[in-house]
């Protein structure tokens, strides 16, 4: 074997390692999000209960507060921003489709 495709191999190796570390980390986020998703449709049922709005953008500016805290650049709290903006959106959306009867696909 020559000494690039050697270097190569080794590459290549590193490469899966960083891809089974993603593969790990998104089966726990999977889960987490699930959690977070049934914890949100158990708020929405409280909510409902005591009349409370469903809608509270002063509480999702808190989270998004709490999670960019957690960020140690620009660009990642650039890109928690947008991907908490979309967890916030789908939680909404689980929660609607939960009131209503409907099962989210």
């Amino acid at each position: 074997m020559s000494e690039s495709t050697l270097g190569n191999s080794g590459h290549w190796q590193e490469l899966e390692e960083w891809r089974k570390k993603i593969d790990d980390i998104d089966r726990q986020l999977a889960a987490l999000l699930c959690e977070r998703l049934q914890c949100a449709r158990n708020i929405s049922v409280l909510k409902a209960r005591i009349g409370e709005q469903v809608l509270q953008p002063e509480r999702e500016k808190e989270v998004l507060s709490n999670v960019i805290s957690q960020a140690d650049s620009e660009q990642k709290i650039s890109a928690l921003k947008r991907v908490y903006l979309s967890i916030l959106e789908e939680s909404r959306l689980f929660q609607h489709e939960q009131n209503c009867g409907h099962k989210h696909s």
